[in-house]
């Protein structure tokens, strides 16, 4: 088994049974599991995040209309079929590196508010990025939540076939 689909049983498990999950009891008593895209191995990679001159603080809306500080630590540019593409990339206290993202699929195979991806430094400015391992953001399965939308500049006019895709469609 290929360590993706290894991290997906497990996070179809917690869903399924643990406490923490976002599912409700009755969401969980029919849970099948989530959703995803095939792996794609073009949209794994690593890349040179461009770092922001300057602090720059971004308060993102939330689904339940709330605003969430973020500092802005930079951007990354990739390929999805022979299309550019560029994203930022956010930090918020000892949270990591976050890239909140709405792309051509978003409001029909993926969450409509858009999805994250986690990235993770290799050192000095080299990051890895891994879009199979993007993911909805729990206010997706349950209005309980509050969750940053993406902001307009990572907002994608191309397809991220990689990742988790709707909850329950």
């Amino acid at each position: 088994m290929s360590e993706l689909k290894r991290l997906r049983r497990q996070k179809d498990e917690f869903f399924a049974h643990d406490s923490h999950s976002p599912l409700s009891a009755e969401q969980k008593r029919t849970f099948p599991g989530l959703r995803y895209f095939p792996e794609n191995s073009q949209l794994r990679f690593q890349d040179e995040v461009k770092r922001s001159t300057a602090e720059q603080v971004v308060h993102m809306q939330t689904n339940t209309g709330e605003l969430r500080e973020y500092h802005k630590y930079g951007t990354f540019g990739f390929l999805v079929n022979g299309d550019s593409a560029e994203l930022c990339v956010y930090t918020s206290g000892d949270r990591g590196f976050f890239v909140p993202f709405a792309d051509a699929t978003s409001g029909q195979e993926t969450y409509g508010a858009g999805r994250y991806v986690e990235v993770h430094s290799l050192g000095g400015e080299r990051f890895e990025v891994d879009f199979n391992q993007a993911y909805n953001p729990w206010c997706a399965y349950s209005p309980n939540f509050s969750c940053p939308i993406s902001p307009a500049e990572n907002r994608l006019t191309i397809p991220i076939r990689a990742g988790e895709q709707s909850f329950g469609a």
